[in-house]
């Protein structure tokens, strides 16, 4: 039996089958390369939840009665809509009432709009706006307005109290004395597009600059 040398035999080229299998491996590349590309290109498209996480949110208030009040989200935030009455508001002008607070004229400039630093934190007296979180450890309060509940004491006068570690607060946010809170509550840039309509995230002073306030 002979021995054939490998290396000098020249087979015939088949060239149907070259061009099909240059075509799938062609096609298998591209595949593969699209596969790869197109979560990079996904990747770089801003999810809505991003595009809208700053944007300001617009809310009817016209149904809220006195003593109401109304929770939105806000940069995933709570945020609460107070309708006060007059009596609400008589209550916090005290000085019996100013004495219990730790920072009863809004002096902390970071906790509100310099257009919110007043006695009821906010534009107009009877809403008030406000982020629901305890400047504690970012709790969310519970909103009391009863006048002198038992578990509260006769001298809660109606407002915010966080259950978690007994920071209280009042209808103006104001905390109060001898608290874990350190600070009010935040005040949120806020102006009223109408009497009954109000936009959060955009300021009074912005809307004014803009010509929407």
């Amino acid at each position: 039996m002979s021995n054939i040398d490998l290396a000098s035999v020249t087979l015939p080229v088949d060239d149907g089958r070259r061009r099909l299998l240059i075509a799938a491996t062609s096609t298998v590349a591209v595949v593969g390369l699209a596969a790869v590309a197109v979560p990079f290109i996904r990747s770089m498209d801003p999810s809505q939840k991003a595009m809208t996480a700053g944007a300001s949110i617009t809310v009817d208030i016209g149904k809220l009665e006195y003593g109401q009040q109304m929770t939105l989200e806000w940069r995933g935030k709570p945020v609460w809509v107070l309708r006060r009455s007059e009596e609400m508001l008589n209550i916090m002008e005290t000085e019996k009432h100013r004495a219990r607070l730790r920072d009863p004229d809004s002096k902390e400039l970071t906790q509100q709009p310099g257009y919110a630093q007043n006695v009821y934190r906010a534009i107009e007296a009877e809403y008030f706006v406000v982020i629901g979180i305890c400047t504690h450890l970012g709790c969310v309060p519970n909103f009391r307005p009863d006048i002198a509940p038992e578990d509260l004491g006769p001298e809660w006068d109606g407002g915010y109290y966080c259950p978690c570690h007994g920071s209280l607060y009042d209808l103006s946010g104001r905390v109060y004395r001898g608290v874990p809170a350190p600070s009010n509550l935040v005040v949120p840039p806020y102006h009223f597009h109408a009497a009954m309509v109000v936009e959060i995230g955009v300021g009074y002073d912005d809307a004014v600059q803009n010509g929407k306030g």
